[in-house]
């Protein structure tokens, strides 16, 4: 097993101009704050992107290329999420939009949608990605943010997916709102790396054909993407050792280690899912 790497949770924030106005830097804040404070505090870097529109999401995933992608902000049923337009106005994105853009990237192992009526685009995301929370219904602000800070303190204390859902639904109870059950999770057998509990462990079942089609599928993808990462670190390295500028070294370096961490992080999902596919054929 190759080093542990810090899992990067992509934070995706839109409220655009019209829509009811959400205590969403709240959110990000107490998030933000229960991981710090968590026993897993470095197994977890937040990134954040604020008013984001649907090309700031697409250079959000290729930039910081996320474990976990957490999205706040509004949705329309059917219709999609509210993103921001380029005059901060509602640009809805549809489902098979979202399902098209996970489904390039194969390192995602959860997606929470914390917006009204967004079980329809969970749906369509879960197609793609091992786990994915989204909402049956309309949520309160109140609701949803518990949700997300109990969820996320979850995850920093070493739990699975599964538990830190359960776990954010209970959060709602807690604070008195009969809400927890808008939350609902999907989720397929392929494992997850987020840390674990040794007392919340993934039972093993037989693979379905489907199951073991996506795992082949994201075996593939995770192979690919892998050879690629590594080309480019070689081209990095070469230009290292070429560069005598102190700036333009630093950066270089810069992007070699950022680098490495891609590729240590993708070798240990592409060990996770020849186990997944190994174990349970």
């Amino acid at each position: 097993m190759n080093k542990a790497v810090a899992k990067t949770i992509l934070m995706l924030v839109a409220n655009p101009k019209g829509t009811t106005p959400l205590r969403l830097d709240q959110e990000v804040r107490d998030i933000s704050e229960g991981l710090r404070r968590s026993n897993y505090r470095d197994a977890f870097r937040i990134e954040q992107r604020w008013a984001v529109r649907p090309r700031d999401v697409q250079r959000a995933m290729l930039e910081v290329n996320p474990h976990i992608v957490h999205f706040s902000g509004h949705g329309i049923e059917a219709e999609g999420l509210a993103f921001e337009d380029e005059s901060g106005h509602v640009k809805l994105v549809t489902a098979d939009a979202l399902a098209g853009l996970f489904g390039l990237f194969a390192q995602v192992e959860c997606v929470v949608l914390n917006a009204c009526y967004s079980e329809t685009q969970a749906d369509a995301i879960y197609q793609h990605i091992p786990a994915v929370i989204g909402m049956q219904k309309a949520i309160g602000d109140r609701a949803a943010l518990e949700f997300a800070v109990g969820f996320y303190d979850a995850l920093g204390a070493g739990r699975s997916i599964e538990f830190a859902y359960k776990l954010g639904c209970n959060a709602i109870q807690m604070a008195g709102i009969a809400e927890n059950l808008t939350p609902i999770l999907k989720q397929n057998p392929s494992p997850l790396s987020v840390p674990p509990s040794s007392s919340d462990r993934f039972t093993a079942n037989p693979l379905s054909a489907a199951q073991k089609r996506r795992l082949e599928q994201k075996q593939d993808i995770l192979k690919a993407e892998l050879e690629l990462r590594h080309e480019k670190l070689k081209q990095l390295r070469a230009s290292l050792a070429m560069e005598a500028g102190t700036a333009v070294r630093f950066q270089l370096q810069k992007q070699t280690q950022d680098e490495e961490s891609q590729i240590a992080g993708l070798e240990d999902q592409l060990e996770a899912n020849e186990n997944a596919l190994g174990d349970r054929r």
